[in-house]
């Protein structure tokens, strides 16, 4: 048996929310795949193979950027990848 897996949030919440994990689709055939860069330094990196990879199986691919790093993505870039993605990767980097 193994025990649950704690995510903590690193907001300035005062008491922790709980919040469920979204299912994650069993392919990602027919999906598009948002890519968000965060705007960190090598950040790209990651997500430029990933769009390689997902990009060879045929998989339809978008990419996003945050302006800057130290900022929650604004709204209307939150509204319009989730107008436009079935699921997105983040890509963190440092």
């Amino acid at each position: 048996m193994t025990s649950p897996t704690v995510l903590l949030d690193p907001t300035a919440e005062r008491s922790a929310a709980s919040r469920s994990l979204t299912a994650r689709p069993a392919t990602l055939d027919g999906l598009t795949v948002g890519l968000l860069d965060i705007s960190k330094a090598r950040g790209n990196v990651l997500l430029d193979r990933l769009d390689e990879l997902l990009s060879e199986r045929g998989i339809e691919v978008k990419r996003y950027r945050k302006p800057t790093f130290a900022r929650i993505a604004p709204t209307d870039l939150k509204q319009q990848i989730a107008s436009e993605c079935d699921v997105l990767v983040e890509g963190l980097a440092d």
